[in-house]
């Protein structure tokens, strides 16, 4: 069985480009296509046309990517529009209800860009290479900042659509996990020290947000007051922050991007120990974290709510953890 494959050709036309795709877009080559329509974008095109005659099939990653892309293009002025979908992309895009939004309209007529091999008809791979940008993370090139609340408040599509493209890849959960995500980021920002923290090269590429928890907070009535309790008696630390989330866009790197995320984000609120809640029956997510560096305390048993949640703690870098 060959692996999935996607080539790409581009030609711009002043401030218009046309994306022409040959193969699939799924998981292995949703990237690809990810990459080439944010590279049309930072290019400066205002209308960007995707040819999908010789595309096969689309799954809800590319999908994905599709629409954010779309709506990247909306808050830069400029128009994305797809061509000629195969049977299967058209059935996806009406039961999505994405078709009004990336579909040109009907009558609407593009240049046609062949894909030409002198292997004959038969031959899959094009003669001119796909125009595939860099990867955009390098690990000395990346930047850390921390977001006011207004650029928090600006930022949080784009924040969400790098937690949809990094968490699920059903279409349904997507929105599921977006829809979550912002919940979560509104919440958290409204406990008093809420900080947020952005990586960056050219892109966005990972983010982390959370509020402090300090020994006056034992006398709150409430979820908090009770948490404070717990670990403090857990970790003999009666400081900490209670990271919300942790994203780091998919790649060799992410470990390390978490990493330095959560580390800086414990340092800019001057905690020893971050927090972070887990469903017990999220093992993805317990798993990911671990990876990370974060020790699994287990279920936390009378915390409010309707289930007990797994409690997992970093320990700022350079600060022995009391619990081993």
């Amino acid at each position: 069985m060959f692996p999935a494959r996607l080539d790409l050709l581009r030609r711009d036309q002043g401030e218009r480009s046309l994306v022409t795709l040959c193969g699939d877009i799924g998981p292995a080559t949703a990237p690809l296509l990810r990459a080439a329509l944010e590279r049309c974008l930072l290019d400066g095109a205002t209308v960007i046309d995707v040819d999908l005659t010789l595309v096969g099939s689309c799954d809800a990653r590319g999908l994905n990517v599709l629409l954010t892309a779309a709506r990247r293009a909306g808050r830069a002025h400029a128009t994305l529009r797809l061509h000629h979908p195969c049977a299967q992309i058209a059935r996806l895009l009406t039961v999505t209800g994405s078709a009004p939004r990336l579909l040109a309209a009907p009558g609407t007529r593009v240049p046609q860009v062949r894909f030409e091999s002198p292997a004959g008809a038969g031959a899959r791979a094009p003669r001119e290479p796909a125009r595939r940008r860099e990867r955009p993370v390098l690990k000395d090139g990346i930047r850390l900042r921390r977001l006011t609340r207004w650029q928090a408040e600006a930022a949080r599509e784009d924040i969400a659509d790098l937690a949809a493209e990094s968490l699920t890849g059903a279409s349904a959960t997507v929105c599921h996990d977006r829809e979550d995500f912002l919940r979560r980021l509104t919440v958290s920002a409204h406990h008093p020290g809420f900080a947020l923290l952005v990586a960056e090269t050219t892109l966005l590429v990972g983010c982390a947000f959370g509020f402090p928890v300090g020994p006056d907070d034992r006398a709150r009535p409430g979820f908090v007051g009770v948490l404070q309790e717990s670990v403090q008696r857990s970790t003999a630390r009666s400081r900490f922050v209670v990271l919300t989330q942790v994203v780091a866009h998919p790649h060799a790197q992410q470990r390390d991007i978490a990493r330095r995320l959560q580390q800086r984000l414990l340092t800019e609120l001057d905690a020893p120990l971050g927090v972070a809640l887990f469903h017990p029956a999220d093992s993805a997510g317990q798993a990911a974290f671990a990876s990370w560096g974060w020790q699994n305390m287990g279920e936390f048993v009378g915390l409010p709510g309707a289930v007990a949640p797994c409690v997992l703690i970093l320990p700022r870098e350079g600060v022995p953890s009391a619990v081993r």
